[in-house]
């Protein structure tokens, strides 16, 4: 049974995609009454968005170790294991240090299944790797707007902001139970070399900066942009409902751009377009943040989205082989996502510093600029073999440069 010839693959792919983000932005419309009861500063608090994010690229730095050890089949189970575990925790324990700790928690099970994942894409969607990385891409960030938007619901049901954080307990069950119940995933593979090698190799660090840089806003905007707004005088609600309006747009990016990927090879016009979205969304929350404020969170969901899904794409691109663009999946992700842990700590910092989050836009804005100018490097001749002339189309394949 193979995913691309599966629909249960394709559902897999969105249940997976949807457990990957509520560890975070769950937190983010609950912050004030969770600073009221555990006491953590704006500086603390951000680190129950950055310890999962450094979670992230700690374990996406051995993702090769790890799938050796366990194996896409064992360790995508023990991912949603650990998920499942840190959202029962914090249902059960309403402390500040217990909720740092599932912090970790349920960031190491969410790493653990992103560094599996794209070579599981590129392996079994190998025809349609672009499509299938948008429905992936999309799922995660609908995953993180579901949780926005529904966190503040849950715990006013329940009137206690713990079941808004630990609902999000059955999706990990349920995308546990079909992950049991299908036989889909490889078994470990001790052959896998130990450790990636290419930490000398100059395009993979770039690669690897650049999605770090690309997609660093999402972070801050999920850790405090319905803060910014309750900062401007919006309730609880419809502060949070501003992340769910920002996924509409993400996950309509992480689904249209890479469709429109599929047509060609060159990826940087796509990107263009994403990091121009992303510097007008920041300007906007920079200048006129109640004039127009869904049009400036639509902007930032759009071209976030749409950089998370071309990024991935940009980096399986420089691989035909699925374990080498697994490898370098999991490198660029994992130093990505280190960059993207300090993004929410240096929003808040900036936050108590200056008394606002006007700073932080700024700096976001350019930051998008600056990766605007660094796409024109990633052209498809840097990476891509030239084609072969007609006359030597019967030249042994051993003469074919590989990628």
């Amino acid at each position: 049974m193979t995913l691309n010839k599966s629909f249960a693959g394709w559902a897999l792919l969105v249940v997976l995609g949807l457990n990957l983000r509520p560890i975070l932005s769950s937190i983010s419309p609950l912050l004030g009454e969770i600073r009221q009861a555990t006491g953590l500063s704006f500086q603390s608090s951000a680190l129950l968005t950055s310890l999962p994010v450094v979670c992230m690229g700690l374990v996406a730095l051995v993702g090769v170790r790890l799938e050796a050890k366990l194996g896409e089949r064992r360790g995508i189970a023990l991912g949603l294991m650990m998920i499942l575990l840190a959202c029962l925790a914090r249902w059960l324990m309403g402390q500040g240090s217990a909720l740092l700790v599932t912090a970790l928690l349920g960031g190491a099970g969410v790493a653990l299944i992103q560094a599996l994942v794209p070579a599981m894409i590129k392996r079994e969607f190998h025809h349609r790797v672009p499509v299938a990385m948008g429905v992936y891409s999309a799922s995660l960030m609908a995953g993180g707007g579901l949780a926005a938007l529904l966190s503040p619901v849950v715990a006013s049901h329940f009137q206690h902001w713990q079941a808004g954080l630990g609902v999000w307990l059955l999706p990990a069950l349920a995308a546990l139970l079909l992950w049991a119940w299908l036989p889909l995933g490889a078994a470990k593979n001790p052959q896998v070399a130990p450790a990636f090698q290419g930490l000398r190799n100059r395009r993979a660090w770039l690669l690897a900066l650049y999605f770090g840089l690309v997609n660093c806003g999402y972070m801050s905007l999920v850790a405090w942009l319905p803060a910014y707004y309750q900062q401007l005088g919006w309730d609880v609600l419809p502060s949070g409902s501003l992340l769910a309006f920002m996924t509409i747009f993400q996950v309509i990016a992480a689904l249209l751009m890479p469709v429109l990927a599929q047509r060609g090879v060159d990826r940087r016009p796509l990107l263009w377009i994403s990091l121009l979205a992303q510097t007008l969304g920041y300007l906007g929350l920079l200048i006129a943040p109640l004039q127009f404020p869904h049009v400036w969170v639509a902007l930032c969901g759009f071209g976030l989205g749409a950089c998370f899904a071309l990024s991935l794409l940009l980096t399986l691109d420089h691989h035909r082989d699925p374990r080498q663009a697994g490898q370098l999946a999991a490198f660029v992700q994992g130093v990505g996502f280190l960059i993207n842990a300090v993004s929410p700590w240096l929003t808040g910092w900036l936050r108590e510093l200056t008394g606002s989050f006007v700073s932080a836009w700024f700096v976001l804005a350019v930051t998008a600029v600056a990766m605007l100018v660094v796409t024109r490097v990633f052209s498809p001749a840097t990476y891509r073999p030239a084609p072969a002339p007609a006359v030597q189309a019967d030249l042994p394949a051993q003469t074919s440069r590989s990628h």
